[in-house]
């Protein structure tokens, strides 16, 4: 009875049959050879079943088929498989051995056993079925839950799409536009939908809060903002704002947005704004279409804007073909020593800005091209694009101050010319980038000076040096110039010329007995210095060439 409650005690098949093997010796003079369990219709050893015959035993269980019968166990002349089943279906075997002929009455107890063992079996096995079915029941309920949610999504999503497409249909029936699109977006989704062109300026506003007067973009936030929407799929987030690109074709035309400051958004409002850029794509693809029409007056109006032009004019003619006069500008003047300033090399040019990121107008002169940019350009990155478009790296350019007005332009075409021939006529690297605003002194040294002046104060101040150094093959002005340029500091002149400090002060006393120019005096040291940077930068060695 104390086996009988341990057996139902447990509800773990495994554990009972151990049970019963442990137990077997209790009933009489009997052993627990092996015992097997019914798992998926196969007999499963235990893993008690001892190693020695257990190939030779397994093999004969399983051709009792379901019956009791003896088992052949070298050793021992009586071992029998007793079935252990329950009302439907047989549970598994006990291989019972014993060492002698038992008696009726430990015939009857083991019999008692068996039963028992059975007994507690099928109640364990029907325990892990109703476990089992209530498994199965939660996850049919769940799926069914789960389906019901899907229809009533979908349900939701078909209303949502009829009224969305019926809302869009009203929008193709009205002719479309931005202010139609706003509006339906507005109407559809309850927050204040705008729309803006790709410089940030506001086109279309429809719902409440539109912000008086609209803020001034900043050119630099604005295209950061494109920047980092474009890479990213579907609607943004900026700030209080969900942002998407309206992009034909990859062309950015103009930017489609919706304000959420309480960030109430759900996947309906992204997809209305994703279908609301898609229908404006087109209108402002046609807008961009009738101003690439009008692409030939692109170069028309760059050369207004370098001879001075109506200022209304110019603004109505730069948003025609695609540019934001409203920046501040910069002209641009490129030339190169192998190429003509032809059609092809201005759109070399323009392919090289385009690809360093600058936004400009573009027209050409009989040996130059000129770039109106609508930013400051890289101090190197357009000189490396069009070395590695020309395949040569010998072109200058120039670049003037900024232009704050449109009558400033044509003057700073003026500065780009004198920073480029100020680097053509320089005697270091004549080839590079200069910026006007970076010339100092050079600002005056330009196109239309006399030179013959510039070399008649030169020699005035430099001629005797300039002979000595010609007859005594020295470099007395190099020396000097390199002084000026160190700043007046003995050890950095004579490192930069890579001679000793005694042979630097040795020279700059020869250079005061040759010229007769007194160094520490404040006016004669201005104007050697003034000297030595225009012998260095502007006349270069002609100046003494002609002299000798």
């Amino acid at each position: 009875m104390t086996l009988s409650s341990a057996l139902f005690d447990t509800l773990d098949e495994g554990e009972i049959l151990g049970l019963a093997m442990d137990h077997v010796a209790a009933a009489g003079p009997y052993g627990a050879e092996a015992g097997y369990l019914t798992v998926d219709g196969a007999l499963v050893p235990s893993r008690r079943n001892g190693q020695v015959h257990a190939l030779a035993v397994d093999r004969r269980v399983r051709e009792l088929a379901g019956e009791d019968g003896p088992v052949t166990v070298p050793g021992l002349p009586r071992a029998r498989a007793l079935g252990l089943r329950g009302h439907e279906r047989l549970h598994g075997y006990l291989v019972v051995t014993s060492r002698s002929r038992p008696t009726e009455a430990e015939r009857s107890l083991l019999a008692t056993l068996v039963r028992h063992t059975a007994a507690a079996l099928s109640a364990a096995f029907a325990h892990r079925r109703r476990r089992e079915d209530a498994l199965e029941l939660y996850r049919l309920r769940e799926e069914r839950t789960t389906l019901q949610g899907q229809l009533i999504s979908v349900v939701a999503e078909l209303g949502y799409q009829r009224a969305l497409h019926a809302l869009m249909a009203d929008v193709a029936a009205s002719g479309g536009g931005e202010e139609a699109i706003t509006r339906a977006l507005h109407g559809l989704t309850g927050l204040p939908a705008l729309v803006e062109d790709r410089f940030g300026r506001l086109r279309s506003w429809t719902g409440p809060d539109r912000p008086d007067p609209y803020p001034e973009p900043d050119p630099v936030r604005q295209d950061a903002m494109l920047c980092a929407v474009g890479r990213q799929a579907g609607p943004v987030r900026v700030k209080d704002r969900l942002v998407t690109l309206v992009r034909p074709h990859g062309e950015i035309l103009g930017v489609l947005a919706l304000v959420d400051a309480r960030r109430e958004a759900d996947d309906h409002t992204l997809r209305a704004l994703e279908d609301g850029a898609a229908s404006l794509a087109p209108e402002l693809a046609h807008l961009r279409n009738l101003a690439e029409v009008e692409s030939k007056l692109h170069r028309e109006l760059a050369d207004d804007l370098l001879t001075g032009t109506d200022e209304a004019s110019a603004y109505a003619r730069s948003e025609a073909v695609g540019h934001d006069l409203h920046r501040r500008h910069y002209v641009v003047v490129v030339q190169w020593s192998n190429r003509t300033a032809d059609g092809s090399f201005a759109q070399t040019v323009g392919r090289a800005a385009s690809a360093v990121g600058m936004h400009s107008l573009l027209t050409r002169r009989s040996d130059h091209v000129v770039l109106v940019a609508d930013d400051r350009p890289h101090a190197r990155a357009l000189y490396e694009a069009l070395a590695r478009e020309t395949g040569t790296r010998s072109g200058t350019i120039g670049v003037s101050a900024p232009c704050d007005s449109l009558a400033d332009i044509p003057h700073r075409y003026q500065e780009a010319q004198r920073a480029l021939e100020v680097r053509r006529h320089s005697r270091g690297e004549h080839y590079g980038t200069t910026f006007f605003d970076e010339l100092g002194l050079y600002r005056i040294l330009g196109p239309g000076n006399d030179y013959r002046e510039l070399e008649t104060f030169v020699h005035e101040w430099l001629g005797q040096l300039i002979d000595y150094d010609s007859r005594h093959h020295t470099a007395m002005v190099e020396t000097l110039s390199q002084y000026f340029d160190c700043g007046g500091n003995y050890d950095e002149t004579a490192e930069s010329l890579a001679i000793h400090r005694s042979t630097l002060r040795y020279r700059l006393q020869r250079i005061r007995d040759i010229s007769g120019n007194d160094l520490a005096d404040v006016e004669d040291r201005l104007n050697l210095q003034v000297a030595t940077r225009v012998w260095k930068i502007v006349l270069g060695e002609q100046a003494g060439e002609r002299r000798r």
